[in-house]
């Protein structure tokens, strides 16, 4: 018996380090027939996040033995990445009150890079920046980063600023709901267990009867954690409706988070819809107010129906609560 409960053991502790060494921060070496869309599905993060982490344009190819930083999961980056800033209008912009310096991109630098090792979120330096997912950043670059950040030593990301594998290639870099790369087909259950979740549950709250949710007379969780949001619970395959019209800016599997759905509003607002079981909708379609957007999944916490619901506002979470509906 105890011989058997130790090979348990060790069975699990190789499969804990093999999910681990899979979803860290780590780097990838392009094979043939790779192209960025299939090696996001693989890590589960969005292409978006893949290009600004090795500062690539949406026309940049990859090539076989290309090395390719995979950065690690951040859903409010990915929301950040995801907005169309050319499309919104009267989307508040981020606070520019900190006192700012001027830093001279070198080589080996991204966008992901300078904000990481300098204490900034991605979306607080794209916004300080006047950047968005399509812009890539060259070797001697001026850029603002805030002073009171933090300074590490110089990143040596192998997407370098400046030469960004343009030459060659494995297959087309897409975007994450900017460019047409292939999305999951419509109503497509596309569910994952080797991620590991990132959520932690708060309190649950009173839910004011008059505010509207994607799903019916939820149960309101708060979901604490890296990222805020709230956890609805939900009727098995309950209909998961738009609250707030918009354009679906991307469709897919998130690393923790399961099957999402991102709407930006026209004010640049992105509602995010996760843990679905299921999605009608694919990306560049325009939704409006109550349609529906797919269904409820599974919480893999609970175990019981239900989404987590988020809404971002410069890559910043705001609360979902008081975000407004149409």
């Amino acid at each position: 018996m105890k011989s058997f409960l130790k090979k348990l053991i060790i069975i699990g502790a190789i499969l804990f380090t093999a999910s681990i060494s899979l979803f860290a921060d780590t780097t990838y070496k392009v094979e043939k027939g790779d192209t960025l869309y299939s090696i996001s599905r693989k890590y589960q993060i969005t292409v978006a996040e893949l290009r600004a982490a090795n500062n690539l344009s949406e026309n940049d190819v990859i090539k076989v033995g290309q090395k390719l930083k995979i950065p690690t999961a951040d859903i409010s980056n990915a929301a950040a990445l995801a907005t169309d800033n050319k499309s919104s209008s009267g989307g508040a912009t981020l606070s520019a009150a900190k006192a700012t310096k001027e830093y001279t991109v070198v080589k080996g630098d991204t966008m992901y890079s300078i904000s990481k090792k300098n204490g900034m979120t991605l979306a607080e330096f794209m916004s300080l920046n006047g950047l968005d997912s399509s812009s890539v950043i060259k070797v001697g670059q001026k850029v603002k980063i805030y002073t009171s950040a933090s300074t590490a030593s110089t990143n040596t990301s192998s997407g370098t600023a400046g030469n960004s594998g343009k030459s060659g290639g494995s297959g087309q870099s897409g975007g994450s709901g900017q460019s047409g790369v292939p999305e999951p087909v419509e109503g497509q259950k596309t569910t994952s267990t080797t991620a590991p979740d990132t959520r932690n549950y708060g309190t649950t709250v009173t839910a004011d009867k008059n505010t509207v949710w994607p799903v019916k007379n939820p149960t309101v969780t708060q979901v604490k954690g890296k990222v805020g949001g709230v956890q609805l619970s939900a009727q098995v395959n309950e209909p998961v409706v738009c609250i707030r019209e918009g354009t679906v800016m991307y469709v897919g599997v998130y690393r923790g988070f399961g099957q999402v759905l991102f709407v930006q509003s026209k004010t640049g607002v992105i509602y995010t819809y996760t843990g679905l079981g299921s999605v009608s909708v694919k990306k560049g379609d325009y939704v409006v107010y109550n349609q529906q957007l797919g269904t409820a999944g599974i919480d893999p916490i609970s175990k019981k129906p239900g989404i987590t619901f988020m809404v971002f506002q410069n890559g910043q979470p705001i609360d979902p609560a008081k975000a407004p509906r149409n």
